[in-house]
């Protein structure tokens, strides 16, 4: 499954990407984040490691494990999961006459044939709109 989400935020990419990256703050903007824990000795760069505590329908259920495999700042980071729910993630930055386009994109999927895949499909419009609202929540804390 694949979502994506973008936002309009009123910063330049770099004052963006650094707001983005103060890990253990990420649930202020981060809609299902509970708790955002690096896992690693690194806190910046490809190998950096974060546990990211998960709300699944409003309740505390999953932890993701997180790695950075691409990392080009200010306007491009990569991450795998590595838990339960496997995929990555993307966040891209661009310079916009406004200040930067930030967008957000999963591709994710789960062990189990059919049923997974299923879940998925109908948890999709829920994930979208929580990236939206996450997206907003960045976009007023930057400002």
């Amino acid at each position: 499954m694949r979502v994506a989400a973008e936002v309009t935020v009123p910063a330049i990419p770099a004052d963006v990407w650094v707001a983005l990256l103060e890990w253990e703050r990420q649930p202020e903007w981060m809609v299902d984040a509970v708790t955002v824990r690096v896992a690693s000795p690194r806190r910046s760069g490809a190998g950096t490691r974060v546990e990211v505590r998960t709300r699944i329908l409003g309740l505390p259920l999953l932890t993701d494990v997180l790695e950075v495999t691409e990392w080009d700042p200010p306007r491009r980071l990569v991450m795998v999961r590595r838990g339960f729910v496997r995929g990555r993630g993307t966040w891209r930055l661009e310079p916009d006459p406004s200040g930067t386009r930030f967008t957000w994109s999963e591709e994710i999927r789960v062990p189990v044939p059919v049923v997974g895949e299923l879940a998925l499909f109908g948890y999709r419009p829920v994930m979208r709109r929580l990236m939206r609202r996450s997206l907003e929540n960045l976009a007023r804390q930057v400002r």
